[in-house]
């Protein structure tokens, strides 16, 4: 029998009732963060974090688009940070995806008639792709930060370099077999989507990310029908190009926040 939601504690011990948190399909609750501008909200930015990180390392790029307007939120997928669930093991990649059209949807219910976008690194790289390949009328546009679109040899064991060791929120085991297994079946999942895939989308990488294979980018560039495709490549730039050096992360953080007003509908309709 699940705990009373009066009782049910994160990982870390705190009481649900004290975290914004949604209850997902299964029952478990995701912990969830909300970056509300200080105006009416222009449009929603939905952020899917990486494997084995959480939703709080994205605080910069929320706060480079709440002065803008925009409303950003996110949670901690299954398994991960102050979410509930196995660590770092999944049973069904499209759990991933449910849960955000899940988050998604109740963001839509809640401010109808906004554009919604995704930012999604790594491995929320593939959730976001997957998420627009499933509602692809949802979304007004995908920005994904180094994201895994296909796997290599390597990216199947150093998933470990992504947690900055500092943070007790993220994970420092091992990469269990089943959960490498979900990973490449989502990225096999993406390379049949991809000659379907005509949302717009603006991808960022480093050249020298060792995780995420950089050959899966431009994959996804050269295959994808959309015509409102962009891609910035950065030269010596690893991983979390959001955690990179200064200059490339400021880079990032303009880019980002420029490509996704510029494809906002211009207010009166003019």
């Amino acid at each position: 029998m699940p705990e009373p939601e009066g009782n049910r504690l994160s990982p870390q011990g705190v009481p649900y009732t004290d975290l914004p948190h949604i209850v997902n399909a299964d029952g478990l609750h995701l912990f969830c963060r909300y970056w509300e501008p200080d105006s009416q909200p222009k449009a929603l930015v939905f952020v899917a974090h990486g494997a084995g990180e959480h939703c709080g390392g994205y605080a910069d790029i929320a706060h480079s688009l709440t002065q803008h307007g925009i409303l950003v939120f996110a949670h901690d997928h299954v398994g991960h940070g102050q979410s509930e669930g196995e660590r770092m093991d999944i049973k069904n990649f499209q759990i991933y995806i449910r849960d955000a059209l899940q988050h998604i949807d109740i963001m839509k219910g809640r401010y109808p008639n906004l554009p919604v976008f995704i930012i999604g690194h790594s491995m929320g790289g593939s959730i976001s792709i997957l998420t627009a390949c499933e509602r692809p009328q949802d979304f007004a546009g995908v920005v994904l930060i180094g994201p895994m679109v296909q796997m290599n040899a390597e990216s199947a064991t150093p998933f470990k370099v992504e947690a900055y060791d500092t943070d007790e929120l993220n994970y420092h085991g091992g990469l269990r077999v089943s959960f490498g297994m979900q990973l490449m079946d989502a990225a096999a999942r993406i390379k049949r989507e991809l000659p379907n895939i005509t949302w717009p989308f603006f991808i960022l990488h480093g050249d020298a990310d060792k995780l995420c294979d950089i050959g899966g980018t431009h994959l996804m560039y050269n295959e994808a029908k959309s015509t409102d495709k962009n891609l910035k490549v950065y030269e010596k730039a690893y991983h979390a190009l959001h955690h990179d050096l200064p200059e490339t992360v400021e880079s990032v953080l303009k880019k980002v926040s420029t490509w996704i007003l510029e494809r906002l509908p211009s207010p009166h309709g003019s």
